[in-house]
């Protein structure tokens, strides 16, 4: 400014002067450009104003001047400062956001109390630099106190207490909160909208402020939600699962009432023929008789299995007695049963040589190949023999029983594997069972519920010349090495 002394007047000077100090305000803290500003006027009156040399000022318009001069730059540097400080506020508002965002992400992500409040801890320790103590009330949370709550984290006694009446009462404490202000940590409860969840411990936090705690507060609230959230959606599936089991008692119950009727009163009539005509009726007569009481007990016992068997499938967490089993001889062992049972009939096999074994409930297996011929049998047409094959099919193995009867109808196709659902009965009647009767529609229900157990699928398909093909595809799983593979016992013929 010395170098423009007597080229510009003395109140162009002092613009420049206001300038600098509009400049400083931008990177200079507010009381220490406001302190800088009074020097520069007192300096300038000084080098400038005259009489020079001297802070006397001769002129009214020169003191008028030197007040503008300090009020101007004043003003500035307070405006200054207040733009600065809303901007930090922004900042700071904007970092807070992402973070609740970021949380509400990581909250949707896990699923146990446990992890959810492992989560609040860190982003915690990441806001204020210490880690909370965080108590969890859930019903789901695995604890062995009797109040059903678990503590994350070191706690004093004094402290424990604290977090349980912070809980049980569902209001904050500590600092600034209007409630046990002396406490040095704040208590703060994780609500929900029925009730509080959990409480957090936050220490070190006596000279934090009232925004800080009102978002550890929102993190709290969040976690809160979330596990009520949780016990909401547990309640809910423990719910429907008890339901689904009454509905399924309440159906197999009808269903065994209704479908073991009709074989009961066979079975009765003709044990009370047999024991009340006796001497009257024929050997063949009396033959017959005990033939049609043979039948239908195979009948009612089958019927009895299918359905005990569809009823522990139906349970959650059902146990399966898997091990490595042959194709061969899993197919081998229902031939068997069904020609003793109808020597009459004809079934073929046809097995891929050098399947894999299958890691499977043999006994469930067999069941499922067994309901399927049975069904063939009774829907297939005069002398036609049923096929079974089975064959490698990509990562999987397809077993397949086939016959060429009438086939499905499209329009229950959809639905022929549904529990209850029954078959045609004209088709059966049809069919080259000697006692055509339609099923308790159990059977298919139960093959399907055996194939999804072992993460496979059961499946129908219409075949090109008439009939149907009830495929099953079973994944096939790494064989550990050493397991003996003796598929040529057993193998069908």
């Amino acid at each position: 400014m010395f170098e423009l002394d007597g080229r510009i007047d003395l109140a162009n000077m002092a613009l420049i002067l206001v300038l600098s100090a509009a400049i400083a305000a931008i990177w200079s803290m507010p009381l220490v450009s406001l302190v800088a500003s009074a020097i520069a006027v007192l300096a300038f009156n000084f080098a400038f104003v005259p009489p020079r040399g001297a802070f006397a000022v001769d002129l009214h318009q020169h003191a008028l001047l030197l007040v503008t001069m300090l009020t101007v730059s004043w003003i500035v540097t307070l405006l200054v400062a207040r733009l600065r400080w809303h901007t930090a506020q922004a900042t700071a508002q904007a970092l807070r956001s992402d973070q609740l965002r970021e949380f509400a992400e990581a909250l949707r992500v896990a699923d146990e109390p446990v992890a959810q409040a492992s989560i609040l801890r860190d982003t915690v320790r990441r806001l204020i630099g210490a880690e909370p103590t965080v108590l969890v009330s859930s019903p789901s949370v695995d604890t062995v106190e009797a109040s059903g709550t678990q503590l994350l984290g070191p706690v004093t006694p004094d402290e424990s207490s604290g977090l349980r009446l912070c809980l049980q009462e569902g209001r904050p404490m500590g600092p600034g909160t209007g409630r046990h202000e002396e406490q040095p940590s704040w208590y703060l409860p994780m609500r929900g909208v029925s009730g509080a969840f959990g409480a957090a411990l936050v220490r070190g936090t006596t000279d934090a402020g009232g925004e800080l705690r009102n978002h550890v507060q929102l993190l709290c609230d969040q976690l809160g939600a979330a596990l009520e959230r949780s016990d909401a959606l547990r309640s809910a599936a423990a719910a429907r699962e008890q339901a689904q089991g009454h509905a399924l008692r309440n159906t197999l119950l009808t269903a065994i009432s209704h479908d073991h009727r009709t074989p009961l009163a066979t079975i009765l009539g003709a044990a009370s023929a047999l024991h009340d005509q006796d001497e009257r009726l024929s050997l063949a007569q009396r033959r017959r008789l005990a033939a049609t009481i043979v039948d239908e007990a195979t009948q009612l016992s089958r019927l009895t299995d299918n359905t005990l068997q569809l009823a522990r499938l139906g349970q959650v967490g059902v146990a399966l007695q898997r091990d490595w089993e042959s194709v061969e001889e899993m197919v081998g062992t229902v031939l068997r049963r069904v020609r003793q049972r109808a020597p009459q009939h004809r079934v073929k096999a046809s097995v891929e040589a050098g399947l894999p074994l299958l890691r499977c409930d043999a006994v469930l297996m067999v069941q499922l190949l067994d309901n399927l011929v049975d069904n063939a049998l009774k829907h297939g047409i005069g002398d036609t023999p049923v096929e079974v094959m089975a064959r490698r099919a990509g990562p999987s193995v397809l077993i397949a029983v086939r016959d060429r009867g009438p086939g499905v109808p499209t329009a229950q196709r959809r639905r022929i594997f549904d529990t209850f659902q029954r078959g045609d009965t004209d088709a059966v009647a049809g069919s080259a069972d000697d006692h055509p009767r339609p099923g308790a529609g159990v059977g298919l229900a139960l093959c399907q519920a055996i194939a999804r157990v072992h993460g496979g699928d059961l499946s129908l398909r219409a075949r090109r010349n008439g009939g149907s093909s009830f495929e099953v595809t079973l994944p096939v799983e790494k064989c550990p090495e050493g397991t003996a593979r003796d598929g040529d016992e057993g193998a069908p013929p």
